[in-house]
């Protein structure tokens, strides 16, 4: 029983820290732009100049950030918050990007491609004639996954 209480202590105590560092991060990547002129926490700029291209397109000055956004599925009315929105008219894509803190990847990965894929949903009843893609930054490796 000891052992359990234990490891049950240690669970809530890492979830805690993960909440508390996700909001954290949040807050400064909310304010971080990389052109034309880096504005933002130095060690985050960074890591999304050393992270490609890929990435360092989501904190350009097209990219909207912390955009509401709400509409109906399936019958379920649902409202979120999408961490970076980037919508180009010229080549018709919405890409999205969601910060996730998590170390144990595949332990929420399911949870959060529901997320995105209601993003998705959501999206393609604002945008019918885009094509919508959407990306994990798992902030613990700085890896951006493509889903």
């Amino acid at each position: 029983m000891n052992n359990q209480l234990n490891e049950f202590i240690k669970n809530q105590d890492a979830e805690k820290y993960a909440t508390q560092n996700g909001r954290a991060i949040h807050a400064k990547l909310q304010f971080v732009r990389i052109t034309p002129t880096p504005i933002g926490a130095p060690d985050l700029i960074a890591k999304i100049m050393a992270a490609g291209a890929e990435l360092q397109s989501f904190f350009t000055d097209d990219a909207r950030v912390e955009v509401p956004i709400a509409g109906v599925i399936d019958g379920r009315f649902i409202s979120r918050r999408i961490d970076r929105l980037v919508v180009d008219g010229a080549t018709k894509t919405v890409r999205v990007l969601d910060y996730k803190t998590d170390i144990d990847t595949e332990k929420y990965r399911p949870k959060y491609i529901a997320q995105l894929r209601e993003y998705a949903e959501l999206l393609k009843q604002i945008y019918p004639r885009h094509k919508i893609s959407c990306y994990i930054l798992w902030l613990h490796d700085w890896h951006l996954e493509k889903l």
